[in-house]
């Protein structure tokens, strides 16, 4: 039997091998949905198979050629489910997937709020460590601002990771304010 964390990283080291991170070191991109599932596991607490595997998924249909169908064949129903719930449409504006996020945060299945959340605090440190080299302060600011807004829509799913978000948020007000 494949042991489908291992076929997942895989096939996100594959698909985002070309892209990098928006940060000065222009790290790669591969490094952001390890975080994601490490902060599951290692923070949250998470052990559920499904939605470890969909964080490292969690990008591949909104940031590479990926397709629903593609995920379906080699992951499964549920796995793509909430890797379709955690996905932007990228055909919207980004004032739009902003605001979208926020209002599909409350309704989402409880897996999906793992990865959306998870994606919040691994978002938020990587900004304040290591943020894109032409984000002003003012910017830094209100992605925390509005990062704020997704989450109030996610509280519930997993008070360990609640905790280490406020603690982020509230660092991250101050040093940008």
């Amino acid at each position: 039997m494949a042991n489908l964390l291992i076929k997942a990283a895989s096939f996100a080291a594959e698909k985002h091998k070309n892209q990098r991170r928006k940060d000065a070191d222009a790290s790669p991109y591969i490094n952001h949905p390890i975080a994601l599932a490490d902060v599951l596991a290692n923070e949250g607490g998470i052990a559920n198979e499904e939605v470890l595997v969909a964080a490292l998924l969690h990008d591949t249909i909104e940031d590479t050629e990926t397709t629903e169908q593609e995920l379906k064949a080699l992951f499964g129903n549920k796995i793509t489910s909430i890797v379709l719930e955690v996905t932007d449409d990228k055909s919207l504006s980004k004032a739009e997937r902003k605001t979208l996020q926020i209002e599909h945060a409350k309704h989402s299945s409880i897996e999906a709020k793992q990865v959306k959340l998870a994606d919040k605090i691994c978002n938020l440190r990587d900004i304040l460590s290591s943020p894109p080299k032409d984000w002003p302060l003012q910017r830094k600011f209100d992605y925390f601002e509005w990062a704020e807004q997704v989450v109030s829509g996610l509280r519930g799913t997993n008070a360990r990771l609640e905790k280490t978000f406020d603690e982020l948020l509230i660092k991250g007000k101050k040093a940008f304010s």
